[in-house]
């Protein structure tokens, strides 16, 4: 198995990485064949046109080369897009900005964008809530 350039940058360097204290939303997701697990935490904000935005973006995963890659990647898709765009990130986007995935890996990429799902709507939940 051969990860691209980019995969291995993500991987040894990883961004965003870490956990942010009372986070506005939590995304958590694990896939219990391959034993990766993913935490996607997001700080929510508003833009010049007071739309919500990704104001801030960090991961914590437990996993292979490739899902910290992608846990990496998307943090950075993500930051600072409005909720409705970070919706709509996919793992194809992801897997475009890592240059390719290997095919037994293209799964962690959908780890990674589902996590964000996730802490997304726990976010409109608890905001719904109040």
């Amino acid at each position: 198995m051969k990860y691209s350039k980019k995969v291995m940058q993500e991987f040894l360097y990883p961004k965003n990485m870490g956990e942010i204290k009372n986070p506005d939303g939590v995304g958590k997701i694990g896939n219990p064949i391959c034993g990766d697990v993913m935490w996607i935490y997001i700080k929510v904000g508003k833009n010049k046109n007071k739309e919500e935005i990704i104001k801030d973006i960090k991961f914590k995963t437990f996993g292979c080369a490739a899902a910290i890659a992608t846990s990496s990647m998307i943090t950075q898709l993500a930051k600072g897009k409005k909720l409705k765009d970070a919706k709509k990130i996919t793992r194809n986007d992801i897997f475009d900005s890592l240059k390719g995935l290997p095919s037994i890996k293209m799964h962690c990429s959908n780890l990674a964008s589902d996590a964000l799902k996730k802490a997304i709507e726990d976010y409109e939940k608890k905001k719904n809530e109040v």
